[in-house]
């Protein structure tokens, strides 16, 4: 396989339509609302893997002039919106800068969506902070189950035309990044590949996408521990 078809297809832009909810069905609905001129002060948290900067980028991009930041950058409130990723890794500059925003939205009608690993208590902020980011809205998401990634990469395969058969879902689960946007990409390079050489996807074409992609995150690892 020549290393251009090697590449990974890039995970389709975060949106509220391509965001799978299954047991966060009730907070998607909450974030499409408070997008449309619901709920101002939002924060959703949860585990790694739950979606958390999906819906937070998905936010973004359903508000006009509004904003993402995520811990470690520059964070404004110039705009109607900003949706701050990982507050709980802020330092004291980032969490002035967080409560400086806060209150130019406010103030100025806009809205603030906001993401942690944790409930608004337990979060390692200034009390001040802390306190308003839990005066909002609280929206709590779960990780899905491998029975519900099971069905949401059927689904996005579906949705292209692309039969895969149960043992392949099982082997991406098992033996690929647990990261649905990097399961998802790869489904669409398995979809781009077959295109390519005009053959349907078999087990053994599965097999060297999903170890690509193995080799892929080790060496970017190796390279983080430099």
């Amino acid at each position: 396989m020549q290393q251009l078809s090697l590449q990974l297809a890039p995970p389709p832009e975060p949106a509220f339509d391509n965001f799978f909810a299954a047991s966060n069905a009730a907070a998607l609905a909450q974030l499409r609302a408070a997008a449309a001129g619901g709920e101002r002060f939002v924060y959703v948290w949860g585990p790694r893997g739950s979606g958390k900067t999906h819906l937070l980028r998905a936010f973004v991009a359903a508000m006009p002039e509004a904003r993402y930041a995520a811990a470690g950058e520059a964070i404004e409130a110039g705009g109607a919106a900003l949706a701050c990723d990982d507050v709980q890794r802020l330092d004291l500059v980032g969490q002035l800068a967080l409560f400086d925003a806060y209150n130019r939205l406010k103030t100025g009608g806009g809205s603030l969506l906001t993401a942690g690993d944790r409930p608004p208590a337990d979060l390692p902020l200034r009390e001040d902070l802390r306190t308003r980011i839990g005066a909002g809205v609280v929206l709590h998401l779960t990780s899905l189950s491998d029975e519900e990634k099971k069905a949401a990469l059927s689904e996005h395969a579906r949705r292209l035309g692309l039969p895969l058969a149960p043992e392949w879902l099982d082997y991406i689960l098992t033996r690929a990044v647990r990261d649905m946007g990097t399961q998802m990409a790869l489904i669409d390079t398995l979809d781009r590949l077959s295109l390519e050489r005009k053959r349907p996807v078999t087990l053994a074409l599965v097999r060297e996408v999903v170890q690509l992609l193995d080799g892929a995150a080790r060496s970017t690892n190796m390279k983080d521990l430099r």
